[in-house]
């Protein structure tokens, strides 16, 4: 899902088939998440599935998005859950 003019990137989370997060960032959406499904995504996924996406936030531009990325992976599983709830 891309929405042009609004943003070029985007950060997104999903809640796995095992109750996990996991956090990544992408231009297009529903191509990622397909990717993910298929076994073509990141190995997180070998073994555990993504089921629901929980959260997303917008970006002009790669670099942005991959520092917020790397901000949330950094935090306890208790923080990204805090951040879901607000």
């Amino acid at each position: 899902m891309r929405l042009p003019g609004v943003s070029d990137w985007l950060l997104y989370m999903v809640r796995c088939s095992d109750g996990s997060l996991y956090t990544g960032i992408t231009r297009d959406l529903e191509r990622r998440l397909e990717a993910h499904r298929n076994g073509r995504g990141a190995k997180y996924f070998r073994g555990r599935s993504p089921v629901t996406v929980v959260h997303v936030e917008y970006f002009p531009d790669r670099a942005s998005a991959s520092r917020r990325e790397h901000v949330i992976k950094a935090m306890r599983k208790a923080e990204k859950e805090a951040l879901l709830s607000t």
